[in-house]
């Protein structure tokens, strides 16, 4: 083991979570934590994320006395879930980032009358048009949209920070997408539990 980084514990983490990992990190002065992070794009193609965190987990182990990875089953149809098993780690509990920000809970509840919502977090309203628009072709074809987004009725803008311009963008995304918009301050959720029990 690296004896720098002795006693530290590495997150592994979805690209898409490094600004409030970091934030939390600060807020809290968890000092012991490291941060590595996977390309966010993976969530484009979920069945590529598990065979990612297993490369990264083979280059990071020998340097960490612990890794921890910070994603939900994220569309992998427990393909995650079966490797941190396989591999002995602890990951978020979650099927995906919307139920840990909402709070896994909290979003089960809401679960039936929601499931025709699209929801996004900070992280995609500041990517909007790099990981929904363009990706789905809407920058070339917006005749599609009703096609992607006929069934949804809502989007939900789960805030993890008190920002009016963020929130403003948002509600542009809704109207882009021809969807009503909720915005709902959702904090950090589960996320600032399950990385404080590290």
């Amino acid at each position: 083991m690296d004896p720098t980084h002795r006693g530290r514990i590495l997150l592994l983490a979805c690209g898409a979570l490094a600004r409030e990992i970091l934030d939390l990190i600060a807020l809290n002065g968890w000092t012991h934590l490291d941060l590595a992070c996977l390309p966010a794009i993976l969530h484009n193609h979920p069945d590529r994320i598990p065979a990612a965190v297993e490369e990264a987990v083979a280059h990071h182990s020998a340097a960490y006395d612990r890794i921890f990875v910070v994603y939900a089953d994220c569309g992998t149809g427990g393909q995650l879930r079966a490797l941190c098993d396989r591999l002995g780690l602890d990951m978020v509990e979650g099927p995906h980032c919307y139920s840990f920000f909402e709070g896994n809970a909290r979003f089960a509840e809401r679960a039936q009358d929601e499931f025709t919502a699209f929801y996004l977090t900070d992280f995609l309203v500041r990517q909007f048009d790099a990981f929904v628009w363009r990706p789905l072709g809407l920058d070339r074809h917006p005749e599609l949209r009703d096609m992607y987004f006929g069934h949804y009725t809502k989007l939900v803008y789960q805030a993890q920070t008190d920002d009016p311009a963020l929130a403003a963008r948002a509600a542009d995304c809704a109207a882009r997408l021809g969807l009503a918009f909720e915005h709902r301050f959702t904090g950090y959720g589960d996320l600032a539990p399950a990385l404080a029990r590290l």
